[in-house]
């Protein structure tokens, strides 16, 4: 597994992102479609997809009938131009959200979801000027950590291939392979280069990292939540449930590049932290309303703080605009990203994938957070250098030496004392 990372100061720890999940789609999957004979069926297969439910009903000012009509007037011998023409059409609608994945993308959009794949275990991203493959980080208790790669290191070679301006993607699909096979990585670190076999393997991912810190106020919970895939509600009631029995006296949830995911997943999270209350609304194009509340099941009324940067998209909005508006926790932190768009995602043709924005989402209190984000209860920023550092140092994220959490600690213990010293009263 490779992770395609660019430009995210703490890089989610997730899987190959596509595009609408790097945006934090709040996605829902549906079913596979049937196949079909002729690549210019799959053209009108997507056409009538898009006609049925995106979301802005004039299509955003396109005049849609007409789009069918040119495309379907043209001549498609190969799926590949059918691929190129579905991707001009969708162009058209200016929503980087909706888009078509070929059958290799639309594999790997499945695989992020899953919490599984199959490969190394590396995030790699790739240096904007020199173009150099550079891992960020192996995955814990991956092939590629245990055969010893280190982040910083420079991928030189995929077996005997060289990287020399190879594109990111074309890395990932060499580093990736079935189980049990080998891959030779040839890397840089510092002036000395490396050769390292590496066997494929299946990698379970998890999204939720925790532990404790001791403060003022006694121990406090520190959650980190990467990406919200199939298996994330999941463990994070496990990392819950496990620091309510340690007894800690309240949580901070870092939610700081997190780009989203699966809505369920970020539905089932907030129903985690909030007994009462409204968490998300989505309206179509129809003016069609589904609310989401909380259901009486919180596993914790602690004090909690939020962590979100300009990284947090999506499914992270909802769950911190939840908390936000129910007062349920105080965000810490820089704007989130704003995107407030709700994508089905389906399978048309044979193999291929569709991804469509049918809806808007709004906060508890009605923010249309698209293109807006959510703005922390108390804002610090970092500056370039401590992006950098805290980069270059992944070991400082969620200790003091990372300015957002040093002040998430701050506030939160303000908000455990006030909580003791309402509590001795009624007692």
């Amino acid at each position: 597994m490779v992770v395609s990372k660019s430009g995210l100061v703490v890089s989610a720890t997730a899987v190959m992102l596509t595009a609408v999940a790097v945006a934090g789609a709040g996605i829902h999957l549906s079913s596979q479609a049937s196949f079909r004979e002729s690549p210019k069926e799959l053209i009108d297969e997507v056409w009538q997809i898009i006609e049925k439910s995106y979301v802005d009903g004039t299509f955003n000012q396109v005049d849609w009938t007409a789009v069918r009509n040119e495309y379907l007037n043209r001549s498609y011998t190969t799926d590949e131009q059918a691929y190129e023409a579905i991707r001009e059409m969708l162009d058209q609608l200016n929503d980087p959200y909706t888009r078509f994945m070929d059958p290799e993308e639309f594999k790997n959009m499945q695989i992020d979801t899953s919490g599984e794949l199959t490969g190394v275990g590396i995030q790699l991203t790739q240096d904007e000027e020199s173009k150099k493959l550079i891992v960020i980080s192996p995955i814990e208790d991956s092939p590629a950590f245990d055969a010893g790669v280190q982040a910083q290191d420079i991928i030189l070679k995929i077996d005997d291939q060289s990287t020399k301006d190879m594109d990111i993607n074309d890395a990932v699909k060499l580093i990736r392979g079935p189980v049990g096979t080998e891959v030779t990585l040839t890397i840089k670190r510092g002036n000395e280069e490396i050769v390292v076999p590496i066997n494929r393997a299946k990698i379970e991912i998890h999204p939720v990292r925790y532990s404790t810190q001791n403060s003022s106020t006694g121990t406090v919970g520190y959650i980190r939540l990467n990406t919200f895939s199939a298996n994330a509600a999941d463990e994070m009631r496990e990392a819950i449930t496990d620091l309510e029995k340690q007894n800690v006296s309240g949580y901070i949830l870092d939610l700081r590049s997190n780009p989203g995911g699966l809505l369920y997943a970020s539905i089932e999270i907030a129903r985690m932290w909030m007994d009462q209350g409204d968490i998300v609304s989505t309206v179509d194009r129809r003016g069609e309303l589904d609310r989401q509340r909380a259901n009486n099941r919180a596993l914790t009324d602690k004090p909690m703080v939020v962590l979100i940067d300009g990284g947090s998209a999506s499914a992270s909005e909802i769950l911190s605009g939840a908390l936000q508006d129910n007062e349920r926790a105080l965000l810490v932190g820089s704007k989130s990203f704003g995107k407030g768009l709700v994508q089905s995602v389906r399978g048309v043709g044979n193999g291929s994938g569709l991804a469509v924005t049918i809806a808007k989402y709004f906060t508890p209190d009605g923010r249309d957070i698209n293109h807006e984000g959510i703005e922390p209860d108390v804002k610090v920023d970092l500056s370039e250098a401590q992006r950098e550092e805290l980069r270059k140092e992944r070991t400082k994220i969620g200790t003091l030496d990372d300015p957002q959490y040093a002040k998430a600690l701050e506030v939160l213990n303000q908000e455990i004392a006030t909580a003791q010293k309402s509590q001795a009263k009624t007692k």
